[in-house]
């Protein structure tokens, strides 16, 4: 096979690295030596685009049209875009539709973007190797969703490159750090990067990773201490120099912010920096004193939130803290010495670092590579499902094909039927999310199959779903009596805020008895409402089977279940379906007899027991 190259297109910073003679390396730019590219593109006023590092010095410059840290953006809409992303962002003004960028007289997606950033990653492989490249494995954030997964497709499809596996990071990490070659064990990879964060339970034994859990935040990295700092420089020096209106001026808050990362870079080493902003109309610089005690208040509330994310994936893989034996550093953000210790207190052990945080998942991606490459043949890798996939069914209920925490790629068979007579397509609604009813979870798809008309319960349709390695979604719904097919993938054209990322989880257990108590109730209306209306079918054609007391004995039973739905109360709905089950039931006995005999009718001897004896 041919060569294989991991990439980690990072929110901060992006790498592409290989495996020489069994060992991940880091590909440099030939040219300046550099190992990291910085995520930053710029585009001139004089049409070029800068990439990487010339993009960074041209964003210090103040000068063209500046978009970094575009992986915050990947896969979702204007409408979940926060006011924090409109001040850093050219956001196209727009209160729906897909994120795009105003770049001069362009409108570019995220996607495109990001192909700038990956077009550059090739270009320094290529140099660096002397061949083409085109073949990658691309690492991603655990809790991207299928929309981000696919824009982060879209993004290597348009730098000419073809992604054959995303990978998760903190599944990439585990890889680098080698843990296959431990025996068995339990690790916490914990990844806290420039814009996302993940943390991943991952259960090791016999050279097999299977990931136990995952939970993290699309929108939650190290950008946040950088704009909370920011926002703490912008008020001070406005409030000490008498200039409200820096407040709002783009300029000073990309200036802001680059002193703010810096700030945070020295102080993860020293006690104390200063910040400095060039006001508009002041002759000398301003310059703010910020201790590591004052940063560490400032960003702390950013930072507890990681740990809510680590104890909820405890939670999901059913483990307390003590029973973790290992927690791996993952992402620049670690670096934060508060971060640090918040990890050690909680799991109680001292985290690993061994290998540079900013490396390690491209390190994993070129092990991946490897993998698929044929190089590295005993390692086994399980991932999971980070939310739960199903459609939506009678009464409007989520119904789960494949539970959040599976394995993957796995694939799921269901069949079901139609509610209703001469029912001629029905709709296949797809799901993601954690709660009980189809309004509250996320809606990932819609179609509709065509099906043969029949009697309400007698078509059967199958609906698949299919998980890829790279957690990217196939549905397919079969009628089975014309063989009509329809299969979509699920490629949603928004994703998921962090506020809806973390409703789908938190909200699940907030609402959880009564999303259980609605759901039942809903179970049992449906149930009601399919015996009333076979119970009317039968009184049609079975009138004459009928004594008048037992007919009466039904139309009452029937009435009383209509007027138990009435009700809302379950348990008076369950008896009153009960009762109208046990009235028809004589009726239902004699209209199977019918039935048969006039089967055996319409058949010779010879053919019945031919039958029986095929029997």
């Amino acid at each position: 096979m041919s060569r294989i190259l991991g990439i980690d297109l990072g929110t901060t910073n992006s790498l592409i690295a290989q495996v020489v003679d069994g060992v991940p390396h880091v590909i440099r730019d030939p040219q300046t030596g550099e190992r990291l590219l910085p995520s930053v593109v710029v585009f001139t006023d004089d049409g070029k685009v800068l990439v990487g590092q010339a993009a960074r010095d041209a964003e210090r410059n103040g000068s063209g049209i500046v978009i970094s840290s575009v992986k915050r953006l990947m896969g979702i809409g204007m409408e979940h875009v926060n006011e924090d992303d409109r001040k850093q962002f050219p956001l196209t003004p727009a209160d729906s539709g897909p994120v795009r960028f105003t770049v001069g007289n362009q409108s570019m997606t995220p996607p495109q973007i990001s192909a700038h950033l990956l077009r550059e990653l090739r270009r320094r492989a290529e140099q660096a190797l002397g061949e083409p490249v085109s073949d990658v494995v691309i690492t991603v954030p655990a809790y991207f969703n299928d929309s981000q997964r696919q824009a982060t497709r879209d993004a290597g499809r348009l730098a000419g490159l073809q992604v054959l596996r995303l990978v998760n990071e903190p599944t990439a990490a585990s890889l680098a750090y080698g843990l296959d070659r431990r025996d068995h064990g339990t690790v916490a990879v914990f990844d806290f990067g420039g814009g996302t964060f993940d943390v991943s339970i991952l259960r090791l034994q016999g050279g097999i990773f299977e990931v136990l859990a995952t939970n993290g935040n699309t929108r939650l990295g190290g950008d946040d201490f950088d704009r909370a700092v920011a926002g703490w420089l912008l008020k001070k020096a406005a409030d000490e120099s008498g200039l409200p209106e820096i407040m709002t001026d783009h300029r000073v808050f990309t200036q802001a912010r680059r002193e703010a990362e810096n700030a945070k870079i020295r102080l993860t080493t020293e006690s104390v920096t200063v910040a400095t902003l060039v006001l508009p109309g002041m002759d000398t610089p301003y310059e703010a004193l910020l201790t590591r005690e004052e940063f560490e208040t400032i960003i702390r509330a950013t930072a507890e939130q990681t740990i809510v994310h680590c104890r909820e994936a405890l939670k999901d893989a059913q483990i307390s803290p003590k029973d973790v034996d290992s927690v791996v550093l993952v992402g620049g953000s670690t670096r934060v010495p508060l971060v640090r210790t918040l990890v050690r207190e909680f799991f109680g052990i001292e985290p690993l670092a061994d290998i540079d945080p900013d490396e390690v998942v491209a390190l994993g991606a070129a092990v991946q590579a490897d993998i698929l490459a044929g190089g590295t043949k005993d390692m086994l890798l399980l991932d999971v499902v980070p939310l739960s996939l199903g459609i939506e069914t009678m009464g409007g209920v989520m119904t789960r094909l494949i539970h959040r925490n599976t394995k993957i790629p796995c694939t799921v068979v269901e069949e079901f039927t139609t509610p209703a007579d001469n029912v001629t397509s029905i709709d296949i609604h797809v799901l993601q999310g954690e709660r009980e009813f189809a309004r509250d979870n996320r809606s990932l798809a819609r179609f509709k199959l065509p099906v043969e008309p029949l009697p309400a319960g007698m078509a059967r349709v199958l609906v698949m779903f299919l998980i890829d390695a790279n957690g990217i979604l196939s549905v397919t719904a079969i009628d089975e009596k014309t063989k009509n097919e329809h299969t979509v993938e699920v490629k949603p054209s928004y994703g998921l805020t962090d506020e809806q990322v973390e409703e789908m989880l938190i909200d699940s257990f907030d609402n959880a008895e009564r999303d259980v108590t609605e759901r039942l109730l809903a179970e049992a209306v449906v149930a009601a409402e399919s015996i009333l209306l076979h119970t009317n079918k039968a009184l049609k054609e079975g009138a004459d089977l009928l004594q008048p007391e037992e007919r009466d004995g039904i139309v009452r039973a029937e009435s009383a279940l209509r007027k138990a739905l009435e009700s809302t109360d379950r348990q008076t709905i369950l008896d009153a379906t009960a009762a109208l089950d046990a009235a028809t039931k004589p009726l239902a006995d004699r209209l199977l007899d019918r039935a048969v005999n006039r089967l055996l009718k319409s058949r010779t001897v010879d053919e019945v027991l031919a039958s029986d004896e095929a029997v």
